[in-house]
């Protein structure tokens, strides 16, 4: 079936882990006829939880799109994940909806997973709805969860529909509050029933919330409400939609996925109430030369397109795209403004889960992907040749988690960079290095489980068994006092020796770059030979005496020394400056030097004891604290490296998620005695471990 832009919707399903996100997509199929049985997060058969490691943990990891067609509409629904670990996926998502469904549980309050989905959605802007899941199981409150969200978060969140209980506290019945009518289930139909007597007094204080709301979505309606006229079908849902588009309203709708009851009348909602593509305004972007533009988003207009999701398995790579402007067919030519090169698309297919559907032709406002794009990647934008431009990356979140990741098996080192290459392409919010000072490759990502899932997936996939441990502080090493030192490699061998000798002074500077100077009198070592004796201590000082840890604020001045005529070379001075430093270093009172960044959090308030408290363990400074919006505040303070490892998960358990941090390199500080002991000690035992 063919669809213009007027007839789809692209719909985000936003909140907390387990509150039935992927259920109700599943349910939305299901009702829909577009899938013949219910699967179920709990059994491993569900559209949208198809990855091996999402079924094996019961959990989503990855976005995933779910095309339901309803009424001669089609609603292309981006079920993202709750843990926030995989918060990437929840950007791309945002970046190609035009709305969000925020999924909270009638039995749970208020969860920090929809106090950070509304705030998604009010950064962007997006017009929103909230869906109140597991209304028939027991525990449920619907009335005490909708009155908490409307103190929460305003006057705006009004309900749309409602459960209705029986005498046993059973939910069999669903109450449409625009409509005035009560639905119950025949199978996976609507039935419409009375509304109940002793529920018509609670039905017309609900409607006239409702009509309220309306009023204050134009001055026509206010006029008219005033007057006493009442509203038509039609004006109640022209008001709803106004109000939904210009962020006035935020509807509540409920339902049960496991039964179906009120999904229908929830896609109803959307179709109704939530704007298409072509009401959403212009879509920005710079051009080739760096000028910010606008893109008019029209079914006839020129072809441009974003991709917002990368994914593959054993049949190739697929990248996901809305399209923006224009259509899409087949083996049409367009640019990658990232690249500036011209490709011809390959296929082109619907998405439903990992279900790919050919199709001949994507229309404006639609959802879909490509295959073997090879150049193509998360983030770009294919467009007409004729004018390129860039659309609007996805902003991702700062991967802030390190851990080392090493194959249990050695010399597989290249097979695992190969792998987290090729799962970079998926997922754009980690990254891998190899840290050539603390010997390790350090895979950073968003938390404990998007770490632990990558490896999972670098096995599965790669055939590649990693482990994790901590990453390594990249400590560095200095001195405290000047000294004079003496340095002589004298080798006799038969025939052609080797003599290199010379006296240098090391003293602290400021600096951290070695500063080296000559002060040489008579002749006593050769010009030719300073280069030389520079390199052999710029080559020494890779490695402390300490710890081995490289050397910073370091000085040192060649003063004397004495040559051999014959014997004498580069490689002897450089030997002997070598020695010098190894025997000068060691009376020059080193220290250690920790890293020491600059870390900024931004909590609510009330977390703000606890997470200065923290802050005072892991021997931060506070520096200072700004207040910011929404009763938070933003904490600024000096934390050493070592004690930042595990801070991304303590932060988040400290403050149920709600807190975030970014933090930076400052410079390097003296290290307190019991971190230089612990330092020197892992240091030595890690040397022993490689000889």
């Amino acid at each position: 079936m063919s669809y213009t832009a007027k007839d789809i919707r692209n719909v985000c399903l936003l909140g907390h882990s387990g509150t039935g996100k992927t259920s109700l997509v599943e349910s939305m199929l299901y009702m829909t006829g577009s899938i013949d049985r219910l699967g179920k997060v709990t059994e491993g058969n569900t559209v949208c939880d198809n990855d091996a490691e999402e079924i094996k943990r019961q959990i989503s990891i990855s976005l995933s799109v779910a095309p339901v067609q309803f009424k001669g509409c089609k609603i292309n629904v981006l079920d993202t994940p709750g843990y926030f670990d995989f918060s990437g996926e929840v950007m791309e998502g945002l970046r190609v909806a035009d709305a969000g469904i925020i999924v909270g549980s009638a039995k749970g309050g208020l969860s920090v997973g929809t106090e950070k989905a509304w705030k998604y959605l009010q950064e962007r802007n997006m017009p929103r709805a909230i869906y109140m899941a597991k209304i028939d199981e027991d525990g449920s409150d619907f009335n005490g969860a909708w009155q908490t969200l409307r103190e929460k978060f305003g006057r705006s969140v009004c309900p749309v529909m409602m459960p209705l209980w029986d005498e046993e506290k059973h939910v069999e019945t669903i109450l449409d509050i625009v409509y005035r009518r009560a639905y119950q289930l025949e199978g996976n139909r609507r039935k419409e029933v009375p509304v109940p007597e002793n529920k018509l007094e609670v039905l017309d204080e609900l409607y006239e919330q409702l009509c309220e709301s309306v009023a204050e979505t134009s001055e026509e309606f206010m006029e008219k409400y005033f007057g006493g006229e009442p509203f038509t079908q039609e004006e109640i849902i022209q008001g709803l939609h106004n109000g939904v588009k210009d962020l006035t309203l935020c509807p509540v709708v409920c339902g049960s996925a496991y039964t179906g009851l009120g999904t229908l009348t929830l896609l109803d909602c959307i179709i109704k109430l939530f704007p298409n593509p072509v009401e959403i305004p212009n879509r920005k972007g710079t051009d080739m030369q760096g000028n910010k533009v606008e893109i008019d988003i029209t079914e006839d207009g020129a072809p441009y397109a974003f991709v917002f999701k990368t994914s593959s398995d054993q049949y190739g790579k697929y990248s996901y795209f809305k399209v923006v402007s224009g259509k899409l067919t087949p083996e049409m030519s367009v640019i990658n403004a990232r690249t500036g090169n011209i490709a011809k698309l390959g296929h082109l297919y619907t998405m439903c889960g990992k279900k790919a559907v050919e199709v001949k032709e994507i229309c404006c406002g639609d959802i879909a992907a490509v295959s073997k794009m090879t150049e193509t990647r998360t983030n770009d934008s294919l467009c007409d040749p004729k004018h390129p431009v860039n659309l609007t990356a996805i902003p991702f979140p700062v991967a802030n988690y390190s851990m080392a990741i090493a194959p249990k098996t050695k010399g597989q080192e290249d097979k695992v960079a190969n792998g987290l290459v090729r799962l970079a392409e998926e997922d754009m919010t980690f990254h891998c290095i190899n840290n050539a000072e603390t010997h390790q490759m350090v895979l950073t990502g968003t938390g404990d489980i998007q770490l632990s899932v990558l490896c999972a997936k670098l096995k599965d996939r790669f055939g590649v068994d990693v482990t994790l441990a901590p990453a390594r502080v990249p400590y560095r090493e200095k001195i405290r006092k000047k000294v004079k030192v003496e340095g002589k490699h004298k080798k006799q061998s038969g025939g052609h020796g080797q003599y290199g000798h010379v006296w240098i002074e090391f003293e602290p500077c400021d600096s951290e770059e070695l500063v080296f100077e000559e002060n040489v009198f008579g002749g006593s070592v050769p010009k030719n030979f300073f280069p030389a004796v520079e390199k052999g201590l710029r080559e020494s000082v890779q490695r402390g005496v300490l710890a081995g840890y490289p050397v910073v604020y370091l000085k040192a001045t060649l003063v004397d020394g004495s040559y051999h005529p014959v014997d004498s070379s580069e490689m002897a001075f450089k030997t002997a400056a070598s020695l010098a430093y190894k025997a000068g270093l060691a009376q020059a009172n080193p220290v250690l030097l920790e890293p020491i960044g600059e870390l900024h959090v931004m909590v609510p308030d009330s977390y703000t004891g606890d997470v200065m408290g923290d802050l005072n363990k892991r021997r931060g400074r506070v520096m200072g604290m700004n207040p910011m919006e929404d009763g938070e505040q933003e904490i600024i303070a000096e934390v050493p490296m070592g004690e930042m490892g595990t801070y991304a998960i303590d932060l988040r358990s400290m403050t149920q998620g709600r807190g975030v941090f970014t933090y930076a390199f400052l410079r390097y500080e003296d290290a307190p005695p019991a971190v230089q002991e612990k330092a020197i000690a892992e240091a030595k035992q890690m040397q022993g471990d490689e000889q």
